[in-house]
């Protein structure tokens, strides 16, 4: 039973709500690509792929259109997998529910995947349309995007012939992207040894919910609280309130997801149950009033557990607290060249127990500036290795340096004034984008970044505006109808 039949412009919506259908977690996109094969032979679309899996779908320019330019559309086929806490989803086989609410769309208990699914779906449309006016069509669907950037990093020189990229992964209607930022990750690791519980002792979990969370790029400057931030100073003051051990701390999943949710199971003295319970509603209430604007569905949790099999050694958990408090969390430069905009910033995307008696703590940076990027990331270690941690990082993605001379961005940005009436912001976004990793291999790639409005991505609240998407698929259309 489709849910989305009613939304136009069909079949965009109807290619949407099918990719819904297909489990694409990244680095599991078999099923994803397949489906996109079956869809090409369908419709007799030439299909080829390279070795890590990028699939390139080429459709002939339209009657009289031959010798326009090859124009590139490009979107990502995997998806990041967030749920609630409370939902029952097992994004390796379950299909995602989409609904409709109040203008958007949205999914029961999970991301959306409109982060690129609607890329990939407007690909679809613009293959399967008679009706278009175009030039020769290349569209390049790349792997694991979400995770490492992977696909991109592996695309080779010459699998594709065109000069010309839209790049439809943007999530901001009315703005186009001429630049992004590049990215490094940064991962500490702590060893503890595990010591046995006091005699008498009672044990509690600690929970941090409800926030908002999003996107690392996208929503980094929007004081926004981290689950991981938060659970932490408590348990620095309760330690010097009560003899508080600590047995568990989990918090935040993705690297490029802001922490929405924590959850720490801590020891005390059974004659300091109650005092501890006091101090976390006190904490609880301070909360609520520091983030009432920015984070209105925070929830405090506690609840009694069984006692845990051990502890952390103490010295071990004072280093974890002082780490988890100075790790720089938020934005570190605004952006001198493109006024407003987020230059420089750091996410502490979670902490994470493991079963070796391992502490890993996951943070990203990003920076449109390489060197700044690096500096941040030297921060991160700086801060980790004060600790006694041990430091390793990713090998990084550069950014897409803006090109105010774009001729695609001109282009676009007549389409887009010419439909609505008024002329789109042309801008770089703080979020990474694949770009940067293509001109590595294309440097004579004229690209643009433009999409409909998505809220909450990379988190269980994502949503779409259904309004929006017929503006980015119109705008797609004139866009497309204009390049000669």
């Amino acid at each position: 039973m489709k849910r989305l039949k009613s939304l136009s412009p069909q079949p965009l919506w109807n290619y949407f709500e099918d990719i819904c259908q297909v489990p694409r977690p990244s680095k599991k996109e078999e099923k994803i690509l397949r489906f996109l094969l079956d869809f090409a032979a369908k419709n007799g679309l030439k299909a080829r792929q390279d070795e890590i899996g990028n699939l390139l779908i080429s459709k002939p320019a339209s009657a009289g259109r031959e010798k326009s330019q090859v124009v590139i559309l490009q979107s990502h086929v995997d998806m990041v997998c967030e749920k609630n806490s409370d939902t029952r989803h097992d994004f390796d086989t379950d299909a995602i529910q989409p609904f409709i609410s109040d203008g958007w769309v949205m999914a029961e208990g999970t991301t959306l995947g409109s982060d690129d699914g609607i890329g990939m779906a407007a690909q679809m449309a613009v293959l399967t349309s008679p009706e278009l006016l175009h030039g020769p069509i290349e569209c390049l669907f790349t792997v694991d995007e979400e995770t490492g950037l992977s696909g991109a990093f592996a695309l080779q020189p010459g699998f594709l012939s065109g000069n010309i990229l839209l790049n439809l992964d943007s999530e901001d209607e009315g703005e186009l992207f001429i630049g992004c930022a590049g990215g490094i990750d940064s991962v500490g690791s702590l060893k503890y040894t595990p010591e046995a519980l006091p005699a008498g002792s009672f044990a509690a979990k600690l929970e941090v919910k409800g926030l908002l969370g999003g996107h690392s790029g996208d929503d980094i400057n929007k004081n926004r609280g981290n689950a991981n931030k938060i659970l932490n100073r408590f348990l620095i003051d309760a330690s010097k309130l009560f003899d508080l051990r600590i047995a568990d701390f989990n918090g935040g999943n993705l690297r490029n997801a802001i922490a929405r949710e924590a959850f720490a199971v801590v020891v005390v003295p059974h004659s300091q149950k109650e005092n501890l319970i006091v101090e976390w509603n006190v904490f609880a209430s301070e909360m609520e009033f520091e983030f009432e604007r920015s984070e209105p569905k925070l929830k405090m949790l506690h609840q009694s557990v069984a006692l845990p099999e051990f502890v952390i050694d103490r010295e071990t958990q004072g280093r974890l607290q002082k780490l988890i408090a100075a790790c720089p969390h938020g934005v570190l430069e605004m952006s001198s060249r493109m006024i407003g905009m987020v230059e420089t910033s750091t996410n502490l995307a979670s902490v994470k127990f493991r079963e070796n008696h391992e502490i890993v703590l996951t943070t990203s940076q990003r920076s449109e500036i390489d060197s700044r990027k690096f500096m941040a990331a030297e921060m991160v270690e700086s801060v980790m290795l004060l600790a006694g941690a041990e430091v390793a990082h990713s090998d990084g993605y550069p950014g897409w340096t803006p090109n105010p001379d774009s001729e695609i961005a001109k282009i676009a940005a007549a389409s887009y004034k010419k439909l609505f009436g008024n002329d789109p912001l042309v801008k770089s976004i703080h979020a990474g984008l694949e770009c940067g990793l293509f001109l590595e291999k294309y440097p004579e790639l004229d690209m643009v970044s433009f999409g409909p409005t998505i809220r909450g991505a990379h988190s269980p609240d994502e949503r779409i505006s259904i309004e929006t998407v017929d503006k980015f698929w119109k705008l797609l259309v004139d866009v497309l109808e204009n390049i000669r």
